[in-house]
């Protein structure tokens, strides 16, 4: 599940200029670090879904991951909030639900 603030959406709008009736891509990219998979990180990308696998909309932008990436997500919940000091967003992963 992805829940991105109405703040976080603003600063999709602001930033990278998508609007309402565009959508967002979160995806499992390969890169140094990663918070709940090392060697991955979250990467992000205007495009519009084809075979989504979780879909939240916030302030007319479709936010998604397609099914193939789902399994970077598996027993967490993205929650996408804006940083005010940072002026950026950042991802926070909560456990799900039933998970330990």
């Amino acid at each position: 599940m992805i829940n991105v603030t109405k703040e976080a959406a603003g600063w999709f709008k602001n930033e990278l200029g998508v609007q309402a009736g565009q959508a967002i891509r979160f995806f499992a990219r390969y890169s140094a670090g990663g918070t709940i998979h090392p060697g991955f990180s979250l990467g992000i990308e205007i495009e519009n879904p084809i075979s989504p696998g979780t879909v939240s909309e916030v302030e007319g932008i479709k936010f998604f991951m397609e099914d193939k990436d789902l399994w970077y997500l598996e027993g967490y919940h993205l929650n996408v909030e804006y940083n005010q000091e940072h002026h950026d967003i950042e991802y926070q992963y909560e456990l799900a639900e039933g998970q330990a």
